[in-house]
């Protein structure tokens, strides 16, 4: 699929594989249907199970059927074992294009994306107060929105994608229980967000029993894409989005 710099495109975006050692081919089909049926496509994030190198080679075999640009981040779950410099060598040799340093510009749309970090929404976000580890923590948080908002900033389009693993708002982890809120995202992310007015969208996995659909507080549309709940809610395993 193709689309002129002005016209709306179709983003596949999902989250939350948890490739396995074990898992061959696990996502081959479904990353041909998401193909056939977008222009760009988003990972969000938690691609592998525990960041094992041959987790990412299973995942680099199946990508060879995604035949349309792709954007991704890491998750948690990627960097657990350690191997993040390797895992990103060779999901990038696969072909996707790893946000967090850079940003991207695809048939006309700005991409531009982090992990993101933990920390909490609105009153309960968490402050930089106190002992510090708390502060080394909350540090974590700010970083990772100064990334974004860089990254942001950078692109000029009319359009713009944010694409994240831990969520920018309490709206889509809605459903989960309220005591691990703050370990689901921080609000941070959407202060940078918010800050530009070209940012359409933001997608985002890590809450596995969240909520499809929210918004930041300016209103820009936040779509929880993990796998799990795109299943439960849509009934399919991708989320698709004009933007």
């Amino acid at each position: 699929m193709n689309a002129t710099p002005t016209e709306p495109i179709t983003l596949a975006a999902i989250g939350d594989l948890h490739v396995t050692e074990h898992g061959e081919h696990q996502f081959r089909d479904l990353f041909a249907e998401m193909s056939d049926r977008a222009h760009v496509a988003a990972l969000c994030g938690d691609l592998t199970n525990f960041g094992k190198l041959r987790e990412a080679e299973n995942l680099a075999e199946d990508l060879r059927a995604l035949t349309i640009p792709a954007v991704a981040v890491l998750g948690n779950h990627d960097v657990e074992a350690g191997h993040i410099e390797e895992v990103l060598l060779i999901l990038e040799q696969a072909g996707l294009v790893m946000l967090d340093e850079q940003a991207v510009v695809i048939e006309g749309v700005g991409f531009a994306g982090v992990k993101g970090f933990l920390g909490g929404f609105g009153r309960g976000e968490l402050a930089s107060f106190g002992e510090p580890a708390i502060k080394a923590f909350v540090d974590e948080a700010i970083n990772e929105a100064r990334k974004l908002e860089n990254a942001l900033r950078s692109l000029r389009t009319e359009r713009t994608v944010a694409v994240l693993h831990y969520s920018p708002t309490a709206d889509t982890v809605e459903g989960e229980p309220l005591e691990i809120y703050p370990f689901l995202g921080s609000s941070r992310l959407a202060d940078a967000i918010d800050r530009f007015d070209n940012v359409k969208a933001a997608v985002h996995g890590h809450a596995h029993r969240g909520r499809h659909r929210g918004a930041t507080p300016r209103g820009v549309p936040v779509y929880n894409c993990a796998r799990f709940v795109v299943e439960a809610e849509l009934g399919r395993s991708f989320a698709l989005i004009e933007v």
